[in-house]
């Protein structure tokens, strides 16, 4: 009969309230026969009988226990039957759940497991049937379920489904049950005549089938559901999904059928979810999140491991070097027993979990080792008669019946590998006259040091890296990456300890790929970074000896240092390794030179050194703009200026320009997270700060620097904090509206330069150095200012006021807002700094209502501030749909001030008389006549109303 399968959770202490919410149940359920009868038995409670000879208690399934045998249930053991309409041929129980499901020959039947609450100290399990599985065309001789995963196989088949929970318009299960697309009939269609045949004289085998996800609905086997669940769960499942179909045809190359050749050890491995050092993820919950899910199954020679979740794929294929009985497969080894040995081989598990949970393991901060990789045999132990074998932590469990007619004589032991442990085991000798029986407890090796034996091991090849040395070191990193996969199982010391092992097993494999050239080379990178070691310990682990004269430097090497120096690591180099890096980068790749002496890692490079390999590059015919201003760095590090204006001075500013988009390290480099300018930025600053500006506005129209960091550098580099803005900056600003460049926002960056403008004029703060562009040079290069209107002109020569300092900064201002892409509205709040009472003020105040077409105001503040600028104002904004405010607005108002008169009298006459020719030539005489004032002299006006009554017949 099938054996026991246990569900095990650390027990509850006996008076203590649970401290965590219980997810999976502590019992053991068997098969039993007796008397001829099967019986399906969970026996729970079984920890907490207090003597031997204490009662026990049996109870059917769902049987409801009354509260006055809440004290008799705390102390005895219960055995819960579970009775079937078939009879049960095997049975699984979920890791994570505590579900039972139970195998017969047509349907497999969930048990739930839920508990009845006798008081809060004491909860009682029990199991509730939940659903029946309805299958057919397929026998199950094992089983396997792990959270709605469902894995069925038969001598020669294995099926594996997954029960879904998401009802659909909820319908129930029986209204849709599954239904291949296109069922095969049993045995490809053979018939009934054809099976007798079978029997009597021929031998009818199907052939091997593998089908993968939805095609395994055609593999014939037909699948339904049916719940029977009475009470409310959390979780029901509506609907199946077919993953996988595999069928196997035996073997009869022998022309003798054997009936061992059949499908073993099924299982479904489930990894969860970790806060591992492979992980930026924390997990806050106590509770355990599936991460992956896979499937292992076996024939006598080989076995196959399948990862079952998102993507159905088979991952390993074992070849075993004798016949398998049992397998059983752990996250971090294979264990097979054949009849005399127990062999553990490599899996790959935690590789592929590696890549569900961290989306960066395959990329130049992470990797991790292929699950293409081919499994090894660890080790090989020398059992008799090996009958069944299970896992429990660090735990095999071997079950072995020696028959001592079959025990051979002693034999010497197998070499041992270098990653086996040695094992005292003390066999008990059967008496000679009957078979014995033995149970053997053995401790698996600790991750750590079998990890150690075969990092000891990989030392062989130390001086040649070759595939079999990465292959081993790999295989040893993901033994430890497996370990860690499930911290929660670890001591901190132990966790400590697996760490550290860890690191050391990327700094092998990145010194594996550095050295060896192949095309994984560049994954010399994303290990060295892995293994926390600094630029400087992974130079030291180079081999700098100098063989024949000559160098040679591999690729992984070389890819290692250009990106660890392309990030500007917080790590400066000594001189000495600066000079070898130098070196190895004139050999290897001259081409990166300049771009390697730019890094801050290598400020400590000797300026001298740098130029005499900076002059070879010239010698060899390698010459460009990137190399003169590597060059020009590196004499003003000397203090040579003439060098300096020499090696500048060589190239056009446009190609300086170009070279510095090559590099921005040459202006800016980056340190402990701060923008440092270098140098070079800093002369340029004093001496060529047009170069300055265009060089960083090239910068950032190549992407090779933002918004934000563009504004931090200037600020760095003209020494100015908070809210002080330096002249450079306003400069680059006026720059990148010229430029247009598409990734900037127009109208953020009017904001930034009109509010610069306003607080110098609000302050009479002149710029801290020269403008690099007038106002007329911004009028004629960018189409965003605008012509200053002529008004503006008379209203700003009218007031002597002490603004003719800040001319520019006013012109700016002005033809900014008379430009046809500035947002007026989102400027006014910001006026008020610019009080009316002065020239600016006025004009940029009247400029702004001008645009938002608050004419009658403008008119009224004109005319009391700059009567002057009336007439020019009128003529140039009162056109078309507002040419009416000449003589509603305009008119009255000048009549209505000549009245009052004053010492603006005669400004107000001239303006009047202006104003009456206009509107004498747009209005016919009986309209003019209407708007003239009553009060008026007719003389004044005669000549205008002469001019109005003539014009028709004069045109």
């Amino acid at each position: 009969m099938a054996g026991p399968a246990f569900n095990h959770r650390p027990p509850t202490p006996i008076g203590g309230r649970a401290r965590q919410p219980i997810t999976r149940g502590d019992y053991l359920v068997a098969i039993e026969e007796k008397n001829q009868a099967t019986f399906l038995r969970a026996y729970v409670n079984w920890r907490s009988k207090r003597t031997e000879n204490s009662r026990v208690c049996i109870r059917m399934v769902g049987h409801n226990v009354e509260a006055p045998f809440r004290e008799t249930f705390r102390d005895q053991m219960s055995i819960v039957e579970m009775p079937l309409s078939e009879t049960p041929l095997c049975i699984s129980c979920c890791p994570v759940k505590g579900d039972l499901l139970v195998g017969c020959t047509n349907k497999l039947v969930l048990f739930s497991l839920k508990y009845q609450i006798i008081n809060e100290e004491f909860p009682v399990l029990d199991f509730e049937r939940s659903l029946i599985i309805h299958i057919h065309n397929i026998t199950p001789v094992e089983i396997s379920f792990c959270v709605g995963y469902v894995a069925v196989m038969s001598d020669l088949e294995v099926l594996i489904l997954k029960l879904e929970s998401n009802p659909k318009n909820g319908d129930s299960v029986h209204q849709h049950p599954h239904k291949p697309n296109s069922p095969v009939t049993q045995a490809e269609g053979t018939s009934n005549e054809t099976l007798q045949l079978e029997s009597e004289d021929f031998v009818i085998c199907q052939k091997p089938m593998e089908l993968l996800g939805q095609n395994s609905e055609q593999s014939g086997v037909s699948v339904t559901l049916e719940s029977t669940g009475l009470d409310d769960e959390k979780i029901k499942y509506f609907h199946v999904q077919h993953l996988l179909y595999r069928r196997f045809a035996p073997d009869i190359s022998s022309y003798v059928l054997s009936d061992d050749i059949k499908l073993h050890s099924l299982q479904l491995l489930p990894i969860y979810q970790t806060d591992s050092l492979t992980s930026e993820r924390k997990n806050l919950s106590q509770e355990k999140e599936l991460l992956s899910l896979f499937c292992f199954f076996s024939l006598p020679h080989v076995g196959y491991l399948y990862l079952v979740v998102k993507s159905v794929e088979l991952m390993s294929v074992y070849q075993y070097p004798e016949k398998s009985q049992q397998a059983v497969l752990t996250p971090q080894f294979l264990h097979v027993i054949t009849s005399n040995n127990l062999q553990c081989f490599t899996v790959r598990c935690s590789a592929a979990a590696a890549r569900e949970e961290d989306p960066y393991v395959d990329s130049t901060l992470k990797a991790c080792p292929p699950v293409s990789l081919d499994v090894c045999a660890l080790r090989i132990q020398l059992f008799i008669g090996l009958k069944a074998i299970c896992h429990f932590k660090n735990h095999i469990i071997l079950l072995t019946k020696a028959d001592p007619e079959a025990i051979p004589e002693r034999r010497e032991a197998p070499r041992r590998l270098p990653s086996r442990k040695d094992t005292s085991v003390k066999l008990k000798t059967p008496p000679v006259a009957e078979a014995g029986w033995n149970l053997y407890i053995v401790n698996t090796i600790s991750p750590v040091q079998l990890y150690k034996e075969m990092v000891d091991y990989s030392n062989t090849y130390k001086t040649a890296k070759t595939q079999s040395c990465i292959h081993l070191l790999s295989e040893a990193h993901l033994l430890v990456r497996a370990a860690l996969m499930d911290a929660s199982q670890l001591e901190p010391g132990e966790k400590a300890e697996l760490v550290e092992a860890f690191k050391e097993s990327c700094g092998h494999l990145g010194d594996c790929y550095s050295r060896l050239d192949t095309q994984y080379s560049h994954l010399a990178l994303p290990y060295y970074k892995m293994s926390g070691l600094s630029m400087a310990e992974v130079l030291a682990r180079v081999d700098w000896a100098v063989e024949d004269g000559s160098q040679k430097y591999e690729r992984g090497l070389i890819f290692y240092i250009s990106h660890s120096l392309y990030e500007n690591l917080d790590e400066e180099l000594s001189e000495e390794l600066a000079v070898k890096v130098v070196q190895m980068f004139h050999v290897a790749e001259p081409k990166q030179l300049p771009h390697i002496l730019c890094s801050p890692s290598m400020k400590n490079i000797n300026p001298l050194t740098a130029m005499s390999y900076l002059r070879k590059l010239d010698i060899s015919g390698f010459s460009s703009i990137l190399v003169t201003l590597t060059k020009a760095a590196m004499a003003l590090k000397m203090g040579d200026l003439d060098m300096y204006r020499k090696e500048v001075k060589s190239h056009s500013e446009m190609k300086l320009v170009c070279g510095f988009i090559l590099e921005p390290r040459l202006l800016i480099q980056q340190k402990k997270g701060q923008m440092v300018p270098t140098e070079l930025a800093v002369h340029l600053k004093e001496t060529q700060p047009g170069l300055l500006v265009a060089s960083i506005l090239g910068l950032q129209k190549n992407n090779k620097i933002g918004i934000e960091e563009s504004d931090s550098f200037f600020k760095v580099l003209c020494g100015k904090d908070g809210d002080m803005i330096p002249q450079l900056l306003v400069d680059f600003w006026e720059a990148q509206l010229i430029a247009c460049l598409p990734d900037v926002l127009l109208q953020e960056l009017f904001f930034k330069l009109t509010s610069q403008y306003i607080w110098r004029l609000s302050k009479k703060q002149p710029p801290d150095t020269i403008p690099l562009r007038t106002s007329k040079d911004l009028i004629n290069a960018c189409s965003h200012y605008g012509l200053i209107y002529p008004w503006v002109n008379v209203l700003i020569t009218s007031d002597s006021l002490a603004d003719k300092n800040y001319v520019e900064d006013l012109s700016k201002l002005q033809s900014l807002i008379c430009g046809p892409s500035f947002d007026i509205a989102s400027i006014v709040p910001f006026l008020e700094p610019l009080s009316e009472d002065t020239v600016a003020g006025l004009s940029v105040q009247v400029l702004c209502r001008t645009r938002l077409k608050e004419y009658e105001q403008c008119i009224d503040t004109l005319l009391e501030r700059c009567p002057e600028a009336v007439i020019p104002y009128a003529s140039h904004e009162l056109k078309e749909e507002n040419r009416t405010l000449w003589w509603k607005k305009l008119l009255p108002e000048l009549c209505q001030r000549i009245k009052c008169g004053g010492e603006k009298y005669q400004l107000y006459l001239s303006s009047l008389k202006e104003t009456l020719s206009v509107v004498a030539v747009e209005l016919e005489l009986r309209d003019f006549l209407n708007v003239l004032p009553e009060d008026g002299t007719a003389a004044f006006f005669l000549p205008y109303l002469l001019y109005c009554s003539q014009k028709k017949s004069l045109t």
